[in-house]
């Protein structure tokens, strides 16, 4: 049969499969996936695409800006005899000698490195390691233009060295401030790279406050190591030259690369800027760096220095020995104190509390909180200006001191995991430790001991200082005694006599263990 409908009718049937459709589509969720749909490809493709554009731009003007002012670093060394240059290289760590070797033969040597102006008149910051030995320094300009270099002065402390040239009106960098850099931003670097002059690469901040990890590179004991890290390619030939921020201020000095092939693996250290602008200040000021000191050898807390001092976190820096007139002895400060906060503020590493400290000057009283043994203890330690040149301290005199016959015994794994024999003259003079030393010392230590890592061959333990009361050690039977209560998980605490130095002075260190495997 065959149904005629009218014009009107199929109208009115036509608009309600339409009102149809439109409840039927939005009860599956169909309009709003497609218009969603719709708006964000659209709009998602222009975000990006501006944001691409404005990291670009943000680049190329760095660049732009701040590579005038970048200047290539030549150092020329005259012949120096085969025993100077050995002894030159004697001071840089083994894994950084690649890029130092230096060729057996007379002729003069030459090195290449990187700088950036910091004023207009001339002056030019650097690493002290570019310099250091130069007998002629040259900087060259983007524009070519060559100039001989002055060496104001250099720290090889902090690696920082300031050099000056004879000119006028010259393009200069922005100094920043790295304190305010925060971990993963955008980070530029420019500088000399195998001999391609004013190479830009770009990375992002990878951390900040790196010190152990770069240990090897300054064994000084007034080092001051704070390294920002960044992935930004450094290669040989970048030392010295600027870390920027994407606003073009630079933030760091590019210093130093972790590599085993001696080329960039995505490891690569800046010497904060504001610690450089310090040195940088004083060497200018002064001719000199003045730098202000607490007198004590500190580490980062351990688990077992955190145990002793009953905290609950892994923050704060360990007391580890006093230096000769330490400031901080005097204040009532004693080893394995963990100081927690200094003029109030918190500090958890090593390096912040350098970073601190450089901001005084010698003479000025710092507020240290320091925890011992679970108290909180307040210091008040007026600093002191650190030596310009290690001090050499001279073993005391007199004759050894009587001992019985040694007698070796060997702790439980339970307890330390050593060997310990009382002392002789011939282990005294064997260990290089003054003749009026008094305690035990140690001849093995088990690899898989508790005092791995800890003690070494040739230590002297002089006594237990926690738990309390502190016991002196004189003998083998002092040290068992002492010993011999403590349990599995108990910590102690030793206070140790051993060699602190490559001349092979001794100092006094405490040392924590946590007794058992």
């Amino acid at each position: 049969m065959t149904i005629h409908l009218s014009k009107s009718k199929i109208l009115a049937v036509g608009a309600v499969a339409f009102i149809a459709g439109i409840f039927f589509a939005s009860s599956m969720n169909w309009t709003r996936i497609l218009g969603a749909q719709g708006k964000v490809s659209g709009r998602s493709a222009l975000v990006s695409n501006a944001a691409l554009e404005d990291s670009q731009n943000a680049f190329v003007s760095v660049a732009e800006r701040v590579t005038p002012a970048v200047v290539s670093v030549t150092a020329e060394r005259a012949a120096h005899p085969v025993a100077q240059r050995n002894n030159r290289l004697s001071q840089i760590p083994p894994e950084m000698r690649q890029f130092f070797q230096e060729p057996q033969d007379a002729g003069p040597q030459e090195a290449q490195g990187s700088g950036f102006i910091v004023s207009k008149d001339g002056y030019i910051l650097t690493n002290n390691h570019v310099v250091d030995g130069a007998d002629k320094v040259t900087i060259e300009l983007l524009d070519h233009r060559q100039f001989k270099a002055k060496v104001v002065g250099h720290d090889p402390q902090t690696d920082v060295a300031v050099l000056k040239i004879d000119a006028t009106d010259l393009p200069t960098v922005v100094l920043g401030d790295d304190s305010k850099t925060r971990v993963g931003e955008w980070a530029l670097a420019i500088g000399n790279p195998f001999g391609l002059d004013f190479t830009v690469t770009a990375g992002i901040i990878s951390a900040k406050g790196r010190t152990n990890e770069l240990r090897g590179l300054n064994r000084n004991d007034y080092r001051i190591q704070d390294f920002i890290q960044t992935d930004a390619a450094i290669n040989p030939g970048n030392s010295g030259g600027p870390l920027m921020n994407i606003r073009g201020e630079v933030v760091g000095i590019n210093t130093a690369i972790a590599s085993e092939t001696g080329s960039y693996t995505g490891y690569g250290f800046a010497i904060p800027i504001t610690l450089a602008k310090t040195v940088m200040d004083d060497i200018i000021s002064h001719g000199r760096v003045r730098r202000a000191i607490l007198g004590a050898r500190i580490n980062d807390v351990s688990a077992e220095d955190a145990g002793v001092a009953k905290l609950k976190d892994l923050n704060g820096i360990v007391v580890v020995s006093f230096t000769e007139g330490s400031p901080a002895e005097k204040a009532g400060m004693e080893p394995g104190d963990v100081v927690v906060k200094i003029d109030g503020k918190q500090v958890d590493r090593v390096s912040e509390l350098q970073r601190l400290i450089r901001t005084h000057q010698p003479g000025d009283v710092v507020n240290l909180e320091a925890v011992r043994f679970g108290d909180h203890k307040d210091f008040k330690v007026k600093l002191i200006e650190a030596p310009s040149d290690e001090a050499v301290v001279a073993s005391a005199g007199g004759a050894a001191p009587k001992e019985a016959a040694p007698t070796p015994v060997t702790m439980p794994a339970k307890k330390l995991g050593i060997v310990v024999e009382a002392l002789t003259p011939e282990i005294i003079k064997a260990t290089g430790a003054s003749a009026t030393v008094h305690g035990v010392a140690v001849s093995s230590v088990e690899r898989d001991g508790p005092a791995i890592l800890k003690l070494s061959r040739g230590d002297i333990i002089t006594a237990v200082t926690y738990p309390l009361p502190a016991t002196p050690v004189r003998s083998v039977e002092d040290l068992q005694r002492a010993l011999s209560k403590a349990k599995d998980g108990d910590f102690i605490q030793l206070s140790v006599d051993r060699v602190s130095d490559s001349a092979g002075h001794h100092s006094n260190v405490v040392v924590s263990i946590r007794v058992g495997n």
